[in-house]
């Protein structure tokens, strides 16, 4: 069952302005630790930034809040990948607590998501799925 649907898109040349007037200060403001690590590693710092900035967007509209707003706040929204490599979303804070909010009882959260960009934009799609908790029946 889908409970939210995100989507957003960013120029990055947009935060490659905003790195350059506000630097640290806005990384430090917007992006998880483990954000930052991965981002910094990258030969394209901003495209790695602006991916991710346009994955809170979108996360945060398929919470329905918008960002600042209900609690949810820049950091409390992360990607992250799993083993996989396919990124999905980690949330802490007014994010895990809306998100807990939102699932229905007996249900498991999943958050996927899609990142795709070609210069200047960066594109975030974001979905929010409920399944039936398993029952521990092996």
């Amino acid at each position: 069952m889908i409970l939210g649907i995100g989507n957003d898109i960013v120029d990055i040349r947009r935060i490659e302005a905003t790195l350059e007037r506000f630097g640290q200060r806005f990384i430090e403001r917007v992006f998880t630790e483990t954000e930052q690590a991965k981002s910094e590693r990258r030969a394209q710092r901003a495209a790695s930034y602006a991916k991710r900035f346009a994955a809170k967007e979108a996360c945060a509209k398929a919470l329905g809040t918008g960002v600042p707003r209900c609690g949810v706040h820049w950091r409390h929204m992360g990607v992250v990948n799993r083993l996989s490599g396919q990124p999905t979303m980690e949330l802490s804070g007014g994010a895990a607590a809306r998100l807990a909010e939102m699932t229905p009882p007996g249900m498991t959260a999943r958050i996927d998501v899609t990142i795709t960009d070609e210069y200047p934009q960066a594109q975030v799609i974001v979905i929010i799925s409920a399944d039936p908790e398993a029952n521990g029946a092996a």
